[in-house]
């Protein structure tokens, strides 16, 4: 983990840089509650004293962010012009459905159950680290998803995009 200055217009002083990757499947308990996987406990702690964001999205799951990085977005997007009818939309959907968490002291987040219901979260939920931020889905979702993905992937346009990433 690396320590630098950052910020968005004074937002905050100082940025954690850290990497998510990788998926995990989770128990929700009947409260809602969702453990943190271990190895994200203290970077989160360290990068944004276990405060995050989450909202929904387009795919039908929510994207849970590190409080600094939710606020860089946030800036982002309360620049955009707001007379366009899709930036609205986009921003009623975000930042309107967007609620903040917290971890306890047992490294759990508790899931607002309309955020639950929009996803389709029950019993088991995948957390996918994408960089700077999670997604978390219903886990059949995620499976089917997945490999729907996965089969898709043959695509002209998926294969120019990645032609260049020495993969």
């Amino acid at each position: 983990m690396e320590v630098g200055k950052g910020g968005v217009a004074g937002a905050y002083k100082w940025e954690i840089l850290v990497v998510f990757r990788g998926a995990s499947v989770l128990t929700l308990d009947a409260k809602g509650r969702m453990a943190m996987p271990a190895k994200y406990r203290d970077q989160l702690m360290v990068s944004c004293n276990g405060r995050l964001i989450i909202t929904v999205d387009r795919d039908r799951c929510l994207l849970l962010y590190p409080l600094p990085a939710w606020e860089e977005i946030e800036f982002q997007l309360t620049q955009l012009p707001g007379l366009d009818q899709h930036v609205r939309r986009l921003l009623r959907n975000l930042m309107g459905s967007s609620e903040e968490l917290e971890l306890d002291a047992q490294g759990r987040i508790r899931l607002p159950p309309a955020l639950r219901e929009f996803a389709n979260l029950e019993k088991r939920v995948a957390l996918v680290g994408l960089g700077r931020k999670f997604e978390l889905w219903n886990e059949e979702t995620w499976v089917e998803q997945r490999d729907a993905w996965f089969k898709d992937s043959e695509s002209q346009e998926l294969n120019a995009a990645l032609a260049t990433l020495p993969l």
